[in-house]
């Protein structure tokens, strides 16, 4: 295991981050990364997405950002999947974002919140075909018994998708994660890592260099 030591981490041009100049809002500095990001590497907008379940045990899975304004970062799920159980639980999440080839990540941290029924129905609309015949199959993280079994229900799903396009899983959901805290990260080669903390209180958004 000593040869991982070898590994690179980070190319060896990184982008310069000034924290002395960012934006007064965290959404607006991450889209300008995100951005940024999308010229470099493939699936910017993948993200870690960590829950707790029943137990308090620690739980993530990569989905998909669908979307980021003032209010805060938008994901989707079925309410039925595990991630939906437990956000019903425990209405708490954390996004994390990594871009190796940029040296850079950020972390979000905040509650979680549905999205109106109106708004989670068109995110689902919105899903290309196939994927919309997913969210039908269900039974997500259940124990697959035969390949056939998936085959079987796919083909179901297609079907319905394919004789209603407009129809909708009565369950998806598209989720609010409001952020408390956005943390956004440079890597630098000399070990000294840029950290700058956008913190909420009762005034707006206050910013932070944090210790690497």
């Amino acid at each position: 295991m000593s040869s991982l030591r070898g590994w690179p981490s980070f190319p060896e041009e990184l982008p310069a981050f000034d924290t002395t100049d960012v934006p007064a809002a965290p959404h607006e500095l991450f889209l300008s990364w995100l951005r940024e990001a999308g010229e470099h590497v493939l699936a910017p907008h993948a993200v870690t997405l960590s829950t707790v379940d029943s137990d308090g045990a620690p739980d993530a899975r990569v989905v998909i950002l669908k979307d980021v304004d003032a209010a805060g970062f938008y994901v989707a799920s079925s309410a039925d999947s595990p991630k939906g159980e437990q956000l019903d639980k425990d209405p708490r999440a954390a996004l994390t974002f990594f871009w190796p080839g940029r040296g850079r990540q950020v972390r979000v941290r905040g509650p979680v919140t549905p999205c109106d029924p109106e708004v989670s129905a068109a995110d689902f609309r919105d899903r290309p075909p196939a994927s919309r015949a997913e969210a039908f199959i269900g039974r997500q993280s259940q124990v697959l018994r035969t390949p056939a079994d998936l085959l079987a229900a796919a083909e179901e799903a297609d079907h319905r998708v394919r004789a209603d396009p407009d129809l909708v899983a009565a369950r998806w959901t598209r989720y609010l994660v409001t952020p408390l805290s956005v943390e956004f990260w440079q890597a630098s080669h000399d070990r000294r890592h840029i950290r700058l903390r956008y913190r909420r209180d009762a005034t707006g958004w206050v910013t932070e260099r944090l210790w690497p």
